[in-house]
């Protein structure tokens, strides 16, 4: 019940907004609406897998964000962009099996302190072969996401993608298992 009062809080300070109306949002409203934004803003990041522009990832991040893909970790947006790139050319990735590739995003934990959150979600990678013949479940694991505000948009500060099955071959070498892996685990 009390998730259904934010959330009717939160579209009426939205609908304010919309309509030039002055309005002050308190903490909990705009922890609410900020939560919103961050579960939105990773949709729309997830929405760019498999459609093999690997530059269209660095916006997400701060310019010194840490990257940490099973045991594979880029700091900074060059580096990122760069592994994003690699990842993309390896022909045993998910994205790269043929047919349209998609991310199903589930169990969202998203905490909002001020302008700093921690967000988690589980992952599952979803390929479509052909039209004739039933989706296939290619990937899942996890991520644990450090983020701030900066100027008014969230964005990536640390975040570590944890493969539970489906690892491209690729990344073998550097992967070790993480099962006990959480938000606290991430650097300030």
């Amino acid at each position: 019940m009390r998730h259904t009062a934010l959330a009717a809080t939160a579209v009426a300070a939205v609908l304010l907004a919309g309509c030039n109306q002055s309005a002050t949002v308190d903490a909990e409203t705009q922890a609410a609406l900020d939560r919103i934004a961050i579960e939105d803003m990773v949709v729309e990041y997830y929405s760019h897998l498999g459609g093999g522009d690997a530059g269209a990832f660095d916006e997400y991040f701060t310019e010194d964000a840490v990257f940490d893909v099973n045991g594979n970790v880029a700091t900074g947006r060059a580096e990122i962009e760069e592994l994003y790139g690699s990842i993309g050319e390896d022909p045993s990735s998910a994205s790269n099996q043929g047919g349209p590739f998609r991310m199903l995003l589930s169990n969202p934990v998203i905490e909002v302190d001020g302008d700093t959150a921690t967000a988690s979600f589980i992952w599952t990678g979803v390929g479509n072969p052909a039209i004739d013949q039933p989706p296939e479940l290619l990937e899942q694991g996890r991520e644990f996401d450090r983020l701030v505000k900066v100027d008014g948009e969230w964005k990536f500060s640390h975040r570590v993608v944890i493969a539970d099955s489906g690892l491209p071959e690729g990344q073998y070498p550097e992967y070790s298992p993480r099962s006990d892996f959480g938000v606290d685990d991430l650097n300030p």
